[in-house]
């Protein structure tokens, strides 16, 4: 596998250039995540509407694949309903896990760039850390809101 694989150029620029940086001020949601192999870190705002994911944002520290993948991750999210942005963490974890392909849809396209991490379990997660830490906080909220998760 060659560096421009694990690295493609829509990787490096949201690296360079990250979306949706920043903290949200009376977020709805926050979590935090940590990859402990390596340090990287990363907190995600949610702000809603209802149930409706209207503002998303991170903050974080890492290498080019955790911090582009947040900033994939928060592009995606906002408009979703809980319950959707749920559905896909799931399927992003399953495609990063090499379980499922990803799709050649509008969504996916640019998340796709990150399948180069499969074949590096370390850097896979790397790739996930925004994505579960997103999960856990969406989980933890459904969780004290509703008495149990859904």
């Amino acid at each position: 596998m060659s560096l421009h694989e694990l690295y493609p150029p829509i990787v490096l620029e949201h690296n360079k250039d990250p979306h949706n940086v920043g903290e949200i001020e009376g977020a709805d949601i926050t979590s935090k995540g940590t990859h402990k192999s390596c340090g990287d870190d990363v907190q995600i705002y949610l702000k809603l509407e209802g149930e409706i994911v209207r503002e998303v944002r991170f903050v974080g520290r890492g290498c080019a694949i955790s911090q582009s993948s947040a900033s994939m991750m928060t592009d995606r999210m906002r408009g979703k309903t809980l319950n959707e942005a749920l559905e896909f963490v799931n399927e992003f974890k399953r495609m990063i896990a090499g379980e499922k392909e990803f799709p050649d849809t509008v969504e996916f396209i640019e998340l796709s760039a990150l399948k180069g991490v499969r074949k590096f379990p370390v850097r896979a997660m790397c790739a996930s850390l925004a994505w579960i830490t997103m999960e856990s906080g969406v989980t933890d909220y459904k969780e004290r809101k509703n008495g149990s998760a859904t």
